[in-house]
């Protein structure tokens, strides 16, 4: 191996390949390393008996940073919309979702106030600044602004279903009607699952330059008066870069950094409240009730979409559907949620469990690192750590004001671009 390089990227998911292929078509010598045997990170996509599994739950929004600079990349997107057709669990029932006009104003979930009120706050959030909103939390603006306690419930719940997150005391609602924003003009989900996307920006990194090195484990990032020096691996061999882009998380970063306390990775650290959430994928022969391809749960943190309906996720025409129970920053019990989101699949398709042929169930899997919160000191993180000239951040909780795939994108190409300005 090479042990010089200009830049060294930590990490082989969505951000990661970003910035090393932009950093390496900049005219940048690129390492990256990745401590896994596989490349993609969260992006990962998992083959079961012909079923095709992400890593929790993933969607591409068409109006976000990452399709835009994916599409710069050349990359092919390809995949379907969700199911136009939501259905709503209430009090362990199935009802439709007042999702349409129609539906609205024939629902049996409201009050004709509450009908006229959700029809007035859906036309509100395609007009409004999201980015003008005060900073307060999700739960004050809603609380404030939505009257009908309905209203608010399903309010709520397409705010879990956009962001991934279930954290309304916390959560910003500037940030979080700007997802809502974008997911309503439209929402992908990808033939042949992430992994695609990963091996396309694998290949043309390879092209551009890039040293890929798998099952390489960062042990620190060396650094002297102030400047990084270079990359030590758990082997001991010291990679030579004077840039470093880090994509892991607020709190590994902190632990590859020598005296990290010095500079702003220690607030980052502190600061940090992450999304989690448990994702039960099921690959099945049949659904037992057609037309029951989304749902939201309006008193639970729940949601469930039919992937296959149309995006193509399995070689032989398995079904792949996908539940995800949003829990927050904390810890969750997995056997209690794998239960919660079995009696919610026993609701919406009783029988299912006879035509099961994969399964995948992810316990508090980590959905984003950070979240832009209430507290949070600076919400514009990154790309530079401030403290330690040559060491940079991207990844999902580095954001200017993006969320989830879209700050993974839009961070690395701020990390590639400020390490190109200096060379």
């Amino acid at each position: 191996m090479m042990t010089k390089y200009d830049t060294a990227v930590i990490g082989g998911g969505l951000a990661g390949f970003i910035a090393a292929l932009e950093v390496a078509k900049g005219g940048g010598r690129v390492v990256l390393l990745e401590r896994s045997g596989r490349m993609g990170g969260r992006a990962m996509t998992n083959k079961k008996n012909g079923a095709l599994f992400n890593l929790g739950g993933h969607a591409l929004y068409r109006a976000g940073d990452a399709f835009r600079i994916l599409k710069e990349l050349g990359i092919r997107i390809e995949g379907g919309a969700p199911a136009s057709k939501v259905k709503a669990l209430w009090n362990d029932g199935v009802v439709p979702m007042p999702a349409t006009p129609l539906s609205m104003l024939t629902s049996k979930l409201l009050s004709w106030s509450g009908k006229l009120g959700l029809l007035r706050l859906v036309i509100r959030l395609t007009k409004m600044d999201a980015s003008k909103v005060e900073d307060a939390s999700l739960r004050e603006w809603a609380e404030q602004e939505i009257t009908d306690p309905m209203v608010r419930h399903i309010f709520y719940s397409l705010c879990r279903t956009a962001t991934y997150a279930y954290d309304p005391d916390h959560q910003l609602a500037g940030p979080v009607l700007g997802q809502v924003q974008r997911a309503l003009k439209g929402v992908l989900y990808i033939h042949g699952g992430w992994q695609t996307i990963i091996d396309q920006l694998q290949e043309k990194a390879i092209e551009a330059g890039v040293h890929i090195v798998s099952s390489s484990d960062v042990k620190e990032i060396v650094h002297a008066n102030g400047q990084v020096q270079g990359i030590k691996l758990a082997d001991e061999q010291v990679l030579e870069v004077s840039h470093v882009i880090s994509t892991a998380s607020p709190m590994e970063t902190y632990k590859l950094v020598p005296n990290a306390d010095r500079t702003i990775l220690k607030k980052w650290k502190e600061e940090a409240r992450p999304s989690k959430a448990a994702c039960l994928d099921l690959g099945l022969k049949k659904l037992p009730i057609s037309g029951r391809d989304s749902a939201i749960a309006l008193d639970q943190p729940i949601f469930f979409s039919h992937h296959t309906l149309n995006a193509k996720l399995s070689e032989d025409g398995t079904l792949v559907v996908h539940m995800v129970k949003y829990n927050g920053s904390g810890e969750s019990n997995p056997k209690d949620d794998e239960a919660t989101l079995t009696a919610v699949m026993n609701t919406l398709h009783p029988g299912w469990e006879q035509e099961v042929v994969a399964r995948q169930f992810l316990p508090n899997i980590t959905v984003a690192n950070d979240t832009l919160h209430v507290g949070k000191t600076n919400l514009q993180t990154g790309p530079d750590v401030q403290g330690l000239r040559g060491l940079y951040v991207a990844g999902d909780w580095v954001s200017h004001g993006e969320m989830l795939a879209d700050a993974s994108a839009a961070s690395a190409r701020r990390a590639a671009q400020a390490i190109l300005k200096t060379s």
